[in-house]
């Protein structure tokens, strides 16, 4: 009996329960929702407490006046109009080099030889058009001769004055392009060509190496003589920032090998035509070269503009450079200093730099940021 009372009892807790979830009873409005957002403040790495602000001295951002810039990167290249081809017209099988890329050479320096069939053929005939020619001058000698006897007509006079004149006309041609092929010497019979460069200047193109063919004037050129004592800085200047370039005007340009040095040059070239992927137009700059400079180096050029422009400048002691970056201390609230980003510029007399952009004329900053920096990071 006990058994079956047990079993009575689950019975009526089973239909209890079904009763309840058939029943009026309504479930939490919340019931099987995600636990609410809670929302972390972050602290702001920017914002520094300082228990006596009073020990930090501030000086305020003054006014400085200058003329609008604008910096524009670009490379060195060589001037065009002073880079020559060295080029060889006879055509054959390069056997010395006497010159290598990079090599700074002068005026009629050997480059290479090179054995030429054309410069044989051409020998060849200069010899034929010299016997041909002394053999004619005899003709001559001997017709003027025979004329004055009376031996001959004049009709053969004239032709043999005219055989002595177009014999003379083959030796002149024929001298003249064995000089073309690149050998002067007229009294030396060879099948070498030499070489030699047309201008002095750097070697920066090499398109040839031993034992290879020179295909004439329809080959790669072998070398390419450019004279570096003046280059082109070649600079991408957005179209917005192209109203404060003009031709004929001065520019800055340093070297990122040589920041300290800077350069001057003048503006020979705007590009016609706009880069539609970037929006920028080439700028040519042309610039004397002391020696540094290299064709491929990087640049930063800084064009002059006519409009003034007031910025603000403060000790350099206040700016911090810092992950290659400007910062500067200003005062906040509750004894706080906040860090603020700013654009550097140009270094001014009194050790003083100009500020581009971060903060304004008159906003004071911490006159020595290191200092400031040290403290509230120990």
């Amino acid at each position: 009996m006990r058994f079956v009372g047990v079993l009575c009892g689950g019975a009526a807790l089973a239909a209890g329960l079904a009763m309840a979830g058939c029943g009026d009873a309504k479930l939490e409005p919340n019931a099987g929702a995600p636990p609410p957002l809670k929302v972390e403040r972050v602290e702001d790495r920017n914002l520094f407490p300082v228990e006596r602000p009073e020990q930090f001295p501030l000086v305020a951002a003054v006014e400085h006046v200058t003329i609008a810039e604008l910096r524009a990167t670009g490379t060195v290249n060589p001037d065009i109009a002073r880079s020559v081809p060295v080029i060889s017209i006879a055509t054959g099988r390069v056997v010395e080099i006497k010159a290598r890329l990079g090599d700074t050479v002068t005026k009629g320096q050997l480059l290479l030889r090179v054995q030429s069939a054309d410069i044989a053929v051409a020998f060849s005939d200069y010899q034929k058009a010299v016997a041909d020619e002394k053999l004619a001058g005899t003709q001559l000698e001997r017709a003027q001769l025979l004329y004055a006897k009376g031996a001959i007509s004049l009709n053969d006079l004239q032709i043999a004055q005219d055989t002595d004149a177009k014999a003379k006309v083959d030796v002149k041609t024929t001298a003249e392009k064995l000089r073309v092929l690149g050998n002067p010497d007229l009294d030396k019979p060879t099948g070498i060509v030499e070489i030699r460069a047309p201008i002095s200047g750097v070697i920066t193109d090499q398109q040839v190496t031993n034992a290879a063919g020179v295909a004439g004037l329809g080959s790669p050129n072998p070398f390419t003589i450019s004279d570096l004592s003046y280059v082109w800085i070649v600079c991408d200047v957005y179209e917005n920032d192209l109203a404060n370039v003009h031709l004929g005007e001065k520019a800055e340009v340093r070297l990122n090998a040589y920041p300290d040095k800077v350069f001057t040059g003048v503006i020979s070239n705007i590009g016609p035509v706009l880069d539609p992927n970037i929006r920028t137009s080439k700028v040519r700059i042309e610039v004397r070269n002391p020696g540094l400079m290299r064709p491929g180096m990087f640049v930063v050029a800084t064009f002059h503009g006519d409009k003034k422009e007031v910025r603000a400048a403060v000790p350099a002691s206040a700016i911090l450079h810092l992950h290659d970056r400007d910062w500067v201390y200003v005062p906040a609230e509750n004894s706080k200093f906040r860090r603020i980003e700013v654009q550097g510029g140009r270094m001014l007399p009194g050790n003083k730099q100009e500020i581009l952009s971060g903060i304004t004329v008159g906003q004071q900053v911490v006159l020595n940021a290191l200092e400031f920096q040290s403290t509230v990071q120990q």
